[in-house]
């Protein structure tokens, strides 16, 4: 049996000295099917343990999302990549030297049996590694997440916690308030599956993504083997 999520959502205040006890609560919802919202470095993100069936139906069900469009993983660290990937090609190994921890997504193939709820049937699953610490510091001690956007789909995303209540309370078991994320652009997104590929642009400039793989030797497009 999962949590019974109350009326609304608890909140719960992260402070760098309260670390041990948040990621001990963190972990103990997560472990019971629990979802919730925590800060990132731009926006609330939702999450699950990504490996809880139950847990990403529920995410599925809250987030109301669209067919073919994979879950965000979060890690705290790239030690915590290897049980999603299946292989990191070498463009991969360039753009996580060079921007992570940051705001870039990078789109890996997925390891074998990845559950659907994450991949979205795709054969891929977008991992950042968060630039801002105090996540980090709790995904090192309860492990990775999914980080999807915490709004409907649809919907802008959301920058406080008493605005995550407001539209999500009734469906969260617990909310990290750790005061106003930053917003501004999102993470960038680059695919690098095959011909690599900026998917989405944002925080981290298509310039400087071209001049790390001009770098290596690699370009946008070209086939990373």
């Amino acid at each position: 049996m999962g949590l019974m999520s109350p009326a609304m959502a608890t909140i719960e205040r992260y402070e760098a000295s309260t670390v041990p006890v948040v990621a001990d609560l963190v972990r103990c919802v997560l472990g019971e099917n629990g979802l919730i919202a925590l800060p990132t470095e731009s926006f609330y993100g939702l999450a699950v343990a990504p490996f809880d069936e139950q847990a990403l139906a529920r995410l599925w069900q809250v987030k109301g999302r669209s067919e073919g469009k994979p879950i965000l993983i979060l890690i705290g660290d790239g030690s915590q990549l290897g049980p999603f990937v299946q292989r990191i090609p070498p463009a991969a190994t360039v753009l996580m030297n060079a921007f992570w921890p940051g705001p870039l997504t990078i789109v890996f193939p997925a390891a074998i049996g990845l559950s659907d709820a994450v991949t979205a049937g795709t054969g891929s699953v977008g991992i950042r590694l968060s630039a801002w610490k105090p996540l980090r510091d709790l995904l090192l001690r309860v492990g990775p997440v999914t980080g999807t956007s915490a709004n409907r789909e649809g919907m802008p995303p959301l920058t406080t916690a008493e605005e995550v209540q407001r539209n999500l309370g009734e469906a969260l078991d617990v909310i990290i308030d750790a005061g106003p994320t930053p917003g501004g652009r999102p993470s960038t997104i680059i695919d690098v599956r095959g011909p690599i590929r900026i998917v989405r642009d944002g925080a981290i400039e298509r310039g400087a993504i071209l001049a790390q793989l001009a770098a290596h030797g690699l370009s946008l497009d070209a086939v990373d083997r």
